[in-house]
This record gives C-alpha cells, structure tokens and sequence, in this order.
C-alpha cells in the first residue's frame, strides 16, 4: 500500500463538512444538483446532515461566500451551483467567468476545494422542452459535483498529511 492510500484511508468521510452555496435564480433548476449532490455523497459514505446549503441572491454572489465560509476553517470542500443564462445580451459571459475566476482564487488563497457546477448553457429559453432537459441535467451534474467534492477532499487531505 503506498503512503497516498494511507492517507486516504485514514480520512473519515463521515465526519467531514461540506458547504454547498446555490444561486436563488431558477432554483427549480438549479436545487436538482443539490439533489443529485447529495445523493451522491450518501452513496459515497458522507453524512448528508453535514452539507450545510447556503443560498445566496445570484451566481455573481457565491465567490464572496465561498471565501468566508472557506475562510472558518470548519468545511473540508465547497460545493456551487447556479445557472446563468444568455439573456440575449452579453452580460452572462462576464458574470460566468467572474465567477469561476473568483472560486478558483478562493481554493487558491485558502487552500480549500472549492467545486463548480455553475452552468451558464447559450441560448437558454423558459419553454418547458429546455426546461426539462436542464432539471434533469442539473441532477446528473450533481452527482458529478460530488464525484469531484469526494475526490477533492481525499486528495487534499492526503497531499497535506504529507507536507505536515
């Protein structure tokens, strides 16, 4: 066994915190990931009573979050969802890459994980055949965004056993 496996195994995923910031706008939508998140790391061993869930106004607001609550020390990863959609003007793209700019300076600055399931689809529309795929789509990048989150946590957690 090699010392990363070690490590790993010594991690109990139970135990471990998790923050999981969500957008207000379609949160039809966009609460699916948190569905399909938590699902997901039930089936991965955590306990899903520790996901704190934060919703916050828009996309544009869960960088500032994620760094303050990264920022406590209490969660080993960050998870975020949102949904910005192309509205007709060019306004989304500026705001998706503000935000998966300032969620990577966070996991940067604090050295905690900081996931992204912020989508930002062109040419969204309300009608019920887009909004259907994205209800569906939403629960699928969920479990995606846990598969990342656990991956995340174990490989952080090993990577600083070995510089402590």
């Amino acid at each position: 066994m090699n010392q990363s496996s070690a490590n790993t195994q010594l991690l109990d995923v139970k135990t471990q915190h998790i923050a999981f910031i969500h957008a207000s706008w379609h949160t039809d939508i966009v609460l699916n990931c948190l569905e399909g998140f938590r699902t997901q790391m039930a089936e991965s061993g955590y306990d899903i009573d520790k996901i704190d869930v934060f919703p916050v106004p828009g996309a544009y607001e869960i960088p500032l979050q994620a760094k303050l609550l990264a920022k406590t020390g209490q969660y080993a990863a960050i998870a975020c969802s949102g949904l910005v959609v192309d509205g007709g003007i060019y306004r989304h793209d500026f705001v998706a890459q503000a935000v998966c700019t300032g969620l990577m300076q966070v996991q940067l600055e604090t050295e905690v994980p900081v996931l992204t399931a912020v989508l930002t689809p062109h040419h969204f529309h309300d009608g019920d055949e887009h909004s259907e795929y994205f209800l569906r789509h939403f629960i699928k990048k969920g479990r995606e965004l846990a598969n990342a989150c656990d991956g995340a946590i174990k490989l952080t957690a090993s990577v600083k056993a070995r510089i402590l």
